[in-house]
Formats: structure tokens, sequence, C-alpha cells
């Protein structure tokens, strides 16, 4: 079961076997394919960071996302009817154990609020809720996604309603939650992580032997979130 207050204070939650060791074993079995190399041939690990997708929510990507154990989480964190089932995993980074590690490590929040013209951009009152769905085993070696625990009360006090410019909000959100602790997103096949989305968290670089394919996908809440809000997520503004 969730720990509602542990999310509220340190900004996520892990939800252990929220879907079948085995049903994330067989998506990653489809996205070994779809990337054209095998997990047995070293050779073809060229590079640090390849992206596949899941558009469709095909077979076990779908199981996944129709976890009811995530759709209890989401409750909890969002409030019933507070958020929008998704229809696929999406993008899909996948990290190898190949050096130089990318230059994709910064701390940061993720874009969160859609504009007029169709793209997204940063700002105080979010529009989604992050999932990170771990794909694989992920240890501490294997380039899990690193959490500021703590940090979206950090942010709520220097991130508005106005859109930010990514590098200006990088370079904030990482300035006000420098002193926050540090927690990896380790894992099983089949676990999940709900992140605030005021959460600063960032890449990390592959010192392991094994790819990490974990799904970072944004779940839509029905309504934007904002200080008046009534769900959890709100809590964040309190003594802000």
């Amino acid at each position: 079961m969730l720990d509602l207050d542990a999310f509220m204070s340190d900004g996520y939650a892990k939800v252990e076997n929220a879907a079948l060791r085995t049903v994330a074993d067989e998506a990653r079995a489809l996205l070994w394919r779809q990337l054209g190399v095998s997990a047995q041939d070293r050779d073809g690990w060229s590079e640090p960071v390849r992206w596949a997708s899941d558009m469709t929510g095909f077979g076990p990507f779908g199981e996944l996302l129709r976890s009811p154990d995530l759709a209890t989480a989401l409750d909890a964190v969002c409030g019933r009817g507070g958020w929008m089932p998704r229809g696929s995993l999406g993008n899909i980074p996948v990290r190898f154990p190949v050096s130089p590690p990318n230059d994709d490590r910064g701390w940061h929040v993720d874009a969160n609020t859609p504009q007029a013209n169709g793209t997204w951009t940063v700002t105080g009152r979010p529009h989604t809720v992050l999932l990170l769905t771990l794909l694989s085993e992920v240890s501490v070696n294997d380039a899990p996604t690193r959490i500021r625990a703590g940090s979206h009360h950090d942010v709520a006090r220097v991130l508005g309603p106005d859109p930010v410019e990514p590098a200006e909000m990088g370079r904030l959100v990482d300035e006000a939650s420098a002193d926050r602790p540090v927690v990896l997103a380790t894992g099983h096949p089949g676990d999940m992580y709900i992140v605030h989305p005021l959460t600063v968290h960032a890449a990390d670089e592959h010192r392991g032997s094994t790819p990490r394919f974990m799904a970072q996908a944004p779940v839509l809440l029905t309504s934007p979130l904002t200080p008046t809000a009534s769900s959890p997520l709100a809590r964040v503004w309190e003594n802000c």
C-alpha cells in the first residue's frame, strides 16, 4: 500500500510489484526487437542511450498501464477521478553501459504544462504527474533515476504560474534543492514510481553491465494543480 504521508513529504512513492515481472519482461523483449540489438550481443551496444517507444499500448504494455495497484496509487495521490489513464508508455530511454555517458544528466523537473501551440513547458502549475515504470532490473549501478527527496517543496517556492525556459528552469530547481538527499529509483521489472511533478530528478551514468529499460511517462491530471486544489499533490504548498 502506498504511504501517502511519505509521498507528501518526499515527493515520490514506490509501488512495488505494481505489475507482474513476467509482463515487464515481455515488454522488454519487444523493445529489444524494436532496437534491433540483443541482450547477448554486447558489440551491438554502440551508444550510451537509445530511444525505444510504445505508442499503442499493445500486449504487455497495456497490461502494465492497466495495473490495479497503479490505479489505486494514482487515486491516492491525485484523488479519485483526478487523473487520466494512459494509452501507452510513450518514449522509453534505454541506457547502456557505454562510455562516455550522454551529457543529459542535469537536475530538472519535466515539462508539465501544455501551451497553445502544442508544445510543452515547465510551470509551477503542472498538468501532469510523472510515472516511472521499471522494465528491467535496476540496481544502484544501472543508471537509476536520481531523485532529490523533498525537493518538490523547494520548487513550489521558486516556480509560479508563468512558463520558465528550460535552461533557467534547470538552474532554478538545481540551486533551490541542492541540499536535499538523493534517492535512487532502483527495483525489479514491474515496479513503478509515482513522482510529484515538482520533484527534482536526474538521469545517472550507467556503471553496471546490464542495459536499463525504464519508461518515464507523464500521467495527465484532469485539472491543473494549483495551491487551492484538494488532492494530496497540492499539499506541497503548505508552509510555502
